[in-house]
Parts: C-alpha cells; sequence; structure tokens
C-alpha cells in the first residue's frame, strides 16, 4: 500500500535518509523502530509532504505522491497522528474532531458514530476545551481526528509517549481493533518493544537512516534488539 523506493533526504547538508526502501503492505499492521535519532519521523514527514525528498519516488497505492503538496496528501487516504498530539487546546473536542471534515465529500461530512464507539471519553467531553483534557485523553482526540476522514492507511507516530499505562493499553486494542475489524492499514512508530509486539505484523527497523532490518515480528530476535534498539 505504502512504498518507498530509494529516498534520500537532507536537512541542510545532513544526509538523513540514504537511498531507503520501505513499504507497508495492505492490511497490516507495521511498526517502524530505532534508536532515537535515526530517521523514523523524518521518513513519516516526508510521506505526509512535511520534508520534500531529495531524490527517489514515495508510491500510495500504485500513486506517486512524491510532489504532492502537504494539503493534499489526506485526500489519498492517509490519516496521521504526530508525535506530542499537536491538538488544537483552545478548540472543543467536537470542534477539533471537524477539523478534517472538508476532506470528505459534502454529503459525508460528519463525525462517524464508530468514533464513540472506540472512545466513549470523547463523546462525553464534546463541549471541552482540548487543552483541558489529559494527556491520555489527548492522544485518543488526535487519533478520532485521523480517523474522522477515512482514511485508508493510519500512521502514528509515537501514540503511547507519556501516557498513562491504562491508556496505552486501550490505545494497543484500539490499534487491534482498528486492523484487524475495520481492515485498516496501519503504521506505527514506536520505542515500547512489549508494545510494539503486541500490536505489530511486521517490523522495520532503522538505524542511520538507512532500513537495516524487517520481516514478521516473530522474527525481530534478542540480537536485533540489541544491535538496534538497546540504548
Amino acid at each position: 500500500m505504502l512504498e518507498l523506493k530509494s529516498v534520500n533526504q537532507y536537512y541542510g547538508e545532513s544526509h538523513t535518509l540514504w537511498d531507503l526502501d520501505f513499504n507497508v503492505a495492505e492490511g497490516e499492521c507495521s511498526v517502524l523502530m530505532g534508536r532515537n535519532g535515526v530517521g523514523k519521523t523524518t521518513l513519516l514527514d516526508c510521506v505526509m509532504g512535511h520534508n520534500p525528498i531529495k531524490a527517489g519516488q514515495i508510491l500510495f497505492q500504485g500513486e506517486d505522491i512524491s510532489k504532492l503538496s502537504v494539503e493534499k496528501r489526506p485526500y489519498v487516504g492517509i490519516g496521521y497522528v504526530p508525535q506530542g498530539r499537536q491538538i488544537f487546546p483552545l478548540m472543543t473536542v467536537e470542534e477539533n474532531l471537524q477539523i478534517g471534515l472538508p476532506v470528505l465529500p459534502r454529503a459525508k461530512r460528519k463525525i462517524p458514530d464508530y468514533i464513540f464507539d472506540l472512545f466513549p471519553v470523547l463523546k462525553e467531553m464534546l463541549n471541552r476545551r482540548g487543552g483541558d483534557l489529559s494527556g491520555g485523553q489527548q492522544q485518543q482526540l488526535a487519533i478520532a481526528r485521523a480517523l474522522v476522514v477515512d482514511p485508508k492507511m493510519l500512521i502514528l507516530d509515537e501514540p503511547t509517549e507519556g501516557i498513562q499505562p491504562n491508556i496505552v493499553q486501550q490505545i494497543g486494542d484500539i490499534i487491534r481493533k482498528l486492523n484487524e475489524e475495520l481492515c485498516l492499514t496501519v503504521l506505527l512508530v514506536e520505542q515500547k518493544l512489549p508494545f510494539a509486539r503486541k500490536v505489530g505484523d511486521s517490523f522495520t527497523l532503522l538505524d542511520r537512516g538507512r532500513n537495516v532490518a524487517s520481516g514478521a515480528m516473530t522474527s525481530l530476535d534478542d540480537s536485533l534488539v540489541s544491535k538496534y534498539l538497546t540504548v
């Protein structure tokens, strides 16, 4: 569904992604892993158009989206939950959820009922300002906001960061439900190894901007963890 072919990206003179090949198969939950600073968020920013690539291709469902503007990327069917959530703190929960609706055809511009089945706490807090929610509630709001646009793929950048353990468990259950029951393809950047193993079907390891290992999650063994993930 998502494929990066020989992607190179720079920050100024710094070469951050090196001839990177990476793909996510339709229907799977794929986990992108690696130590801090190896290029995981940079890769996501390239997919979403925040960072232009110097060379290579980014394909989504076979279509080259490398040169699409940031504003156009959601229209192809990608929902994105950035690191740090980036909700609008002064807007209500309902207003945050409505932000992405213009992506949809006019007749479908309403918050789907299943959003509140997944996140019942948000229904109770529709009129609360986003900034008044707890960290865990804000993360649920960020995921719900990405789902409102009816994406074909959901990308999440470290959704468990700074979240209390009971909410982490809920987020893991929701990701599996979205993937298994609603057949939503998921790309997840995650540092917590037990969480990654719980929700992921496959993994890719980055090191210094390169894809150094990938495969089924069951093949992520201790030697790879020690070499590329242990601090």
